[in-house]
């Protein structure tokens, strides 16, 4: 039976075929944000004076259906800023997530901080893709590609200047992620093929990856006390999404989000 991971995998691999139609990989290297300098996440994020959080801009999901579709991705990139985020993650996948590389665009537009880009990496041309939208890193999913695809596909976008954010679930998933030599190594507490959420993922990974490795906890990061948690075994990104997108205010939540982070443990 299908889950949602071979669903969208399926029709992500349908859309990059009709894209590459669409504008050839010679048209995405004579766009104008091909050739611009590249900002690093993973110095941002291990820079002690930022917060560590990667915040998202994400409008649906699977598992969630809408979080927030009344939005303005300048606005919230901007909020983000302004919040003291390290970095931005937005979502690009149209069908699934209700994204578009638009709107990586447009926070492109009006931040000077990182941005990766959100995306079901299938196929190199997403990769240079991502160059010519404006993006700094790119995701890579352990589950999804296989360990030439992850070498290749990290290879090629070293290659362009940006970083790799390289998401794996399990020690498998880990095993094969660390030989592609990733910028940073995301542990997705959501369960891809279930959409099962739990912490207990970082947890459990923490002490497998080893030093040198930036590490980045992601999804179902709800409160600061998670955060200081995490900080003690060793991650220093934190990807939050949903946690801000399902307020009115994102980038104020942010800002309150990080504040927080400011506090002693116990103190609020």
């Amino acid at each position: 039976m299908e889950n949602i991971l071979d669903k969208i995998v399926r029709r992500k691999l349908q859309e990059v075929a009709e894209r590459t139609e669409l504008h050839p990989m010679k048209w995405l290297e004579s766009t104008p944000l091909f050739g611009r300098h590249t900002l690093s996440m993973r110095k941002f994020i291990r820079d002690t004076t930022k917060s560590g959080i990667i915040a998202e801009i994400k409008r649906k999901s699977p598992s969630k259906g809408v979080i927030n579709n009344n939005i303005s991705v300048a606005d919230v990139a901007r909020g983000y800023c302004d919040a003291g985020a390290s970095a931005i993650s937005v979502l690009t996948d149209r069908h699934f997530f209700g994204g578009s590389e638009e709107d990586l665009k447009q926070a492109r537009e009006n931040v000077d901080i990182p941005i990766l880009r959100k995306e079901f990496i299938m196929d190199e041309y997403q990769i240079l893709e991502s160059r010519s939208i404006g993006a700094d890193a790119v995701l890579l999913i352990a589950a999804v590609l296989s360990p030439l695809q992850l070498r290749n596909f990290a290879r090629l976008a070293h290659s362009l200047s940006m970083e790799v954010l390289l998401e794996v679930h399990g020690q498998d998933e880990l095993d094969k992620a660390l030989q592609a030599e990733p910028d940073l190594i995301g542990v997705n507490n959501r369960n891809l093929k279930t959409f099962d959420l739990s912490v207990d993922t970082s947890r459990k990974l923490s002490a497998m990856i080893p030093k040198g490795f930036v590490k980045v906890s992601e999804s179902g990061i709800e409160s600061p006390a998670v955060i200081q948690e995490l900080r003690q075994i060793g991650y220093e990104g934190f990807l939050i999404g949903q946690t801000f997108m399902q307020t009115t205010d994102p980038g104020r939540a942010a800002e309150e989000f990080i504040d927080s982070l400011k506090k002693p443990l116990g103190n609020g």
